[in-house]
């Protein structure tokens, strides 16, 4: 984001925000049914448009249920504030101090990661632990147990010094969930019931759903707008496990601006008292948010949905937007056009539609291996007659984010129905791939040679 677009903070009107949501549904295809509020010093509206799946006539509206994704490590930074509040815990106490003893925590320097270090995502740990080897990639975390996450910890060495560089990490985000749970001698979902959203009014935001939420719940879609799984996080559930309403966010912010009186008012105080830079970009981290200029927020996404939330301490203003489509586009440029109209919103096109054909697995064969990009690694695996591509490195840092399927359209071209993105493999005299091409909505394609 550009630090100027925060500049002015008069909300755009109910109609044209409406416009805005019709367009993004009807138009570009970008999601099935999207809910924006907005919360004001005049009082908070809900605008919304869509279904809560495609071909369900029920309308999306303030009370329906998304995955908020990584909005959850905002809730669970909260959590850490408040009990460091109630003197439970310290910023600096080290991760090790709540890990059993069995499990070594890796250290450089004589530095110990600490709890601060995981909420500002200076931890130096990565992304995705390096062990996170889903039995089904369109559900990545399901399968990912206590005991993975502990042989992991045990033997990673960190690249770089705690506390010394920030690198957005959903394995830290986890973590510190799990042992704010541990801490707290509970889990992490009743951690935040009893926490946050009982004391705040938010029957709406949690893990497991209730019949009534059941029914009122979106049902997640990939960059096509065909229906995927759900994402589940039982073991690093801080990092993105949660669902909850426009209605119960709403509520959130409220009390973030002071509108709604709360005992978790220090603690959401304190959340903005310490932060680190994020490089040279003008970013920085708090406990939890992003922060840039004036302006509070954190997106999400999972497999079906995108998310935001952000507000102006100041102008006492703030956006929840809510998603029921994995889009490259997200619906960060919609909330950001809230909070300043001089923002634009993304020039975006109907996503193109593929016809999957069948291919001979053997094919296949052909294409697997490591491609450069050029601020990445991309690994093209085979898992029967399926193909899957997966990034395992960005820059210098080890890096293994989840595995996307890919489907044929051609015996050279795939497309991956989650990001809406093709890619084209160059073959050689030999039947095997030499390289591939990433073709991306929008971008230049991308050249990536083959390494191995």
């Amino acid at each position: 984001m550009n630090p100027k677009i925060f500049q002015s903070l008069t909300v755009p009107g109910t109609d044209e925000l409406r416009e805005i949501l019709v367009k993004r549904v009807d138009q570009q295809k970008q999601a099935v049914g999207i809910v924006v509020g907005v919360i004001e010093p005049n009082g908070r509206r809900v605008v919304a448009y869509g279904n809560l799946a495609k071909g369900d006539p029920r309308p999306v509206d303030g009370d329906t249920i998304f995955d908020i994704g990584s909005i959850s490590k905002v809730f669970t930074s909260l959590l850490l504030a408040d009990m460091v509040n109630r003197k439970e815990v310290t910023l600096d106490d080290p991760v090790a101090k709540y890990l059993p003893e069995h499990v070594r925590m890796p250290e450089r320097s004589g530095k110990a990661i600490t709890l601060l270090d995981l909420s500002t995502h200076s931890s130096g740990l990565p992304r995705v632990p390096g062990n996170l080897n889903p039995k089904d990639p369109t559900n990545p975390y399901a399968d990912y147990s206590v005991d993975d996450l502990y042989q992991f910890l045990s033997g990673y060495t960190l690249p770089r010094d705690p506390g010394s560089e920030v690198e957005y990490s959903n394995l830290g985000g986890g973590l510190l969930g799990h042992i704010l749970a541990h801490r707290a001698g509970t889990d992490y979902e009743t951690l935040v019931r009893v926490r946050i959203t009982e004391p705040l009014g938010m029957p709406d935001t949690g893990i497991s759903l209730s019949s009534f939420m059941k029914q009122r719940r979106a049902t997640g879609h990939d960059a096509m707008l065909a229906p995927v799984a759900n994402w589940d996080f039982p073991t690093l559930a801080g990092a993105g496990a949660l669902r909850s309403s426009a209605n119960d966010m709403l509520t959130f912010l409220e009390a973030f601006l002071g509108y709604r009186e709360s005992p978790l008012a220090p603690a959401m105080k304190a959340m903005l008292d310490v932060s680190r830079p994020v490089g040279k970009t003008g970013f920085e981290i708090g406990l939890g948010w992003n922060i840039l200029g004036e302006i509070v927020w954190h997106d999400g996404g999972t497999g079906g949905f995108r998310s935001f939330i952000g507000y102006d301490p100041k102008a006492r203003v703030g956006v929840v937007a809510l998603s029921n489509a994995f889009t490259l586009s997200g619906v960060d440029d919609i909330a950001t056009h809230l909070l300043n109209p001089k923002a634009p919103l993304a020039n975006l096109d109907a996503p193109r539609q593929h016809t999957e054909i069948p291919v001979d697995p053997r094919l296949l064969d052909h294409y697997t291996g490591r491609y450069q990009l050029p601020d990445r690694i991309l690994e093209i695996m085979r898992n029967g007659g399926r193909l899957f591509a997966q990034v395992t490195a960005v820059g210098r840092k080890p890096m293994a984010g989840p595995a996307f399927e890919m489907f044929a359209e051609s015996e050279s071209i795939f497309f991956v129905k989650v990001t809406g993105g093709r890619i084209s493999f160059e073959i050689g005299p030999d039947g095997r791939a030499t390289s591939l091409i990433m073709h991306r909505a929008g971008r230049e394609p991308v050249p990536a040679p083959r390494l191995s």
